[in-house]
């Protein structure tokens, strides 16, 4: 049963989602969700029941106090709206939970049973996963849909991949077949850095889903984090010869398979969010940069807490060519 109780009649809704776990290398697509929350303070306004979803052996509950009271909260996945100011106003359906243990369909029809009863236009969901890209370079973004007609008007992918899933492909097949317009925006997070958090995956991906749906994300301090995380990680791999020659292979590999989009379309589009910040945004309201830089905790370079992680063989630098549109719907190295 859907319970709407309270929630105004939204304008232009967009809902974006992200889950924890398989989906979510580096937590960066869940904690983009959690930012535009806290930056637009997002009232909750529905939460999936627990029981239904999740294996609470897998996701267990936490118990925390509350002014001497024992409380416990429960794995969920919850919905929260936000109103985005400016010239042209719109709303925001926020969606974030962690990926469920069990009956994914009815998971996805109760979240499109949300989306129909608010009038949502556009779904987007939020992934990142693992993926040979060095740290040192821009955040790979991959947007895809399995919508041809969406993907020629968004200049978008349309997704190809053939393979294991999980909760971000199987919601974007529903929204298709419910005749719900969806997109995916993948961000590649460096596998030999793949410790939460990393900011500078979320800053990518928030400023890709700033120029797909219109608006300006005011971003905080995520420009400094990322550029902190990134010295933290380029003074780790300094520390290791072994790391250090393989981020600078995969560097040569990135550079050459990018040589030509260098010069035309992604300088554009920078561009044009760099004019959108100077002169169309609100005024006090911080700005930043989708190829900020960044890096910081002392374990990122660790797979587990017994010891540093061996990078593996580095690939010829002619097969490292990006690959954005086949990891559109999560591969096997994602986090689980």
């Amino acid at each position: 049963m859907i319970e709407l109780e309270g929630v105004p009649e939204l304008i232009d809704p967009v809902m974006v989602a992200a889950f924890e776990g398989w989906n979510d290398a580096g937590d960066a697509a869940s904690t983009a969700v959690a930012h535009l929350d806290k930056e637009w303070k997002g009232e909750v306004f529905a939460a999936l029941d627990a029981e239904d979803y999740y294996d609470f052996q897998v996701n267990r509950p936490t118990v925390w106090l509350d002014g001497g009271v024992r409380k416990i909260t429960w794995p969920t996945t919850r919905l929260s709206v936000v109103r985005v100011g400016g010239d042209k106003p719109r709303d925001l359906v926020l969606v974030r939970g962690i990926e469920p243990s069990m009956r994914w369909r009815s998971f996805c029809n109760e979240l499109l049973g949300f989306a129909h009863e608010l009038g949502v236009e556009l779904v987007v969901i939020l992934g990142a996963l693992l993926g040979d890209t060095p740290h040192t370079r821009p955040v790979p973004i991959s947007g895809t849909t399995s919508d041809a007609d969406l993907a020629r008007r968004m200049d978008l992918e349309e997704t190809k991949y053939e393979g294991p899933t999980g909760i971000v492909g199987i919601l974007q097949e529903a929204c298709t077949h419910a005749g719900v317009p969806a997109v995916s925006l993948w961000a590649a997070v460096p596998h030999y850095v793949s410790q939460p958090p990393n900011p500078k995956a979320t800053l990518a991906l928030l400023n890709r889903l700033e120029d797909l749906i219109d608006v300006r994300i005011p971003l905080g301090e995520l420009a400094e984090d990322a550029r902190a995380w990134q010295v933290g990680v380029d003074q780790l791999a300094a520390e290791d010869t072994e790391v250090a020659e393989y981020v600078q292979t995969l560097e040569e590999a990135r550079d050459t398979a990018e040589l030509p989009e260098a010069s035309g379309e992604a300088i554009a589009r920078e561009f044009e969010r760099y004019l959108r910040r100077r002169d169309g945004g609100q005024p006090g309201q911080p700005g930043g940069h989708a190829t900020a830089d960044g890096s910081d905790s002392a374990a990122y370079l660790r797979d587990s807490p017994g010891g540093r992680a061996k990078p593996p063989k580095p690939p010829k630098p002619e097969a490292e060519a990006e690959t954005e549109p086949e990891t559109d719907d999560e591969d096997s190295s994602s986090e689980d």
